[in-house]
């Protein structure tokens, strides 16, 4: 009798559509969305069209997560217009160790990004402000910290010392790139060095997390900021949280190493949502411009 209860039953097959069996209809082409119509937010899980997700900035209109901006997204939300003057955009890396497929590595790089190198730099304005800028790609090589991030990163120094103006970075990396080095471990202190000129000679340097930021850029130029701000969400530090936890042998708290995380610990002057960077960037460049009011920054 119990037997019976549990006894496998079958069931007979429907054609989903007349005249059409189960095989033919799995053969039936699958209709697919072209790629880049939608994009599925990593945080939440909400697909959004990417059309409207460009208009809300490349933010998720359902968690406020901040998507990663490539060079060019970045430059046309911050500078006026979108235009940049781009400085030493034909510095590009060797192979200065001859390392195993590095170069190979920098060519699918460059295809793949359309950048020489994991930095953009030049000149714009904000607000009608004048300033120099260098935006970093996580795109090309996760935005890793080689002998031409590090040159080019100088040269922006230089240059904005040289014709009075104030410095913005905007920083994302992975670290030092590993493939160059000590060279790459040296623009650490070349960077460093550039900015310390440029500050005693007065100049104003604005330093913008986005995520992520680690390693050796965290550790030298971009924490070296007049200003240190970060876009919510962001994680900043110098090694990753799995590095940490398996080293100290503790669980580290869910939010460490978050912009919010940083700000709180005093590591952060501010955290500014994307929309609000330009007009927030234009508030300080007024205040340090010698014109008018104090602007309220807050």
């Amino acid at each position: 009798m119990f037997k019976d209860l549990f006894q496998k039953r079958k069931y007979a097959v429907v054609p989903s559509a007349a005249g059409t069996s189960p095989d033919q209809e799995e053969e039936r082409p699958k209709r697919e969305i072209p790629e880049g119509l939608m994009n599925r937010c990593p945080q939440c899980g909400t697909i959004q069209f990417t059309k409207e997700l460009e208009k809300n900035f490349k933010v998720c209109s359902t968690c406020g997560h901040h998507f990663r901006l490539s060079a060019s997204e970045r430059v046309a939300m911050t500078l006026d217009e979108g235009r940049l003057f781009e400085i030493d955009a034909d510095l590009i890396a060797e192979d200065p160790l001859e390392f195993p497929g590095y170069k190979e590595k920098l060519e699918l790089q460059k295809q793949k990004s359309g950048l020489n190198d994991a930095i953009v730099t030049g000149e714009g304005t904000i607000g009608g402000f004048p300033v120099v800028i260098g935006v970093m790609s996580f795109d090309f090589f996760t935005g890793s910290m080689g002998s031409v991030v590090g040159e080019k990163t100088t040269r922006a120094i230089e240059l904005a010392m040289e014709k009075k103006l104030p410095l913005l970075l905007f920083s994302t990396s992975g670290g030092a790139r590993m493939q160059e080095g000590i060279l790459s471990l040296m623009q650490m202190a070349k960077t460093s060095a550039a900015l310390a000129k440029f500050q005693q000679d007065g100049g104003l340097f604005i330093s913008v997390f986005t995520d992520p930021t680690l390693g050796g850029v965290s550790a030298s130029f971009a924490s070296l900021g007049d200003y240190i701000i970060a876009e919510p969400g962001a994680i900043v530090g110098f090694a990753g949280r799995i590095v940490i936890e398996q080293t100290i042998r503790q669980k580290l708290p869910d939010n460490f190493q978050t912009a919010e995380f940083n700000l709180k610990h005093g590591q952060l002057d501010k955290v500014v949502h994307r929309k609000d960077m330009k007009a927030f960037l234009t508030k300080l460049l007024d205040m340090h411009s010698g014109k008018g009011e104090r602007a309220d920054v807050n």
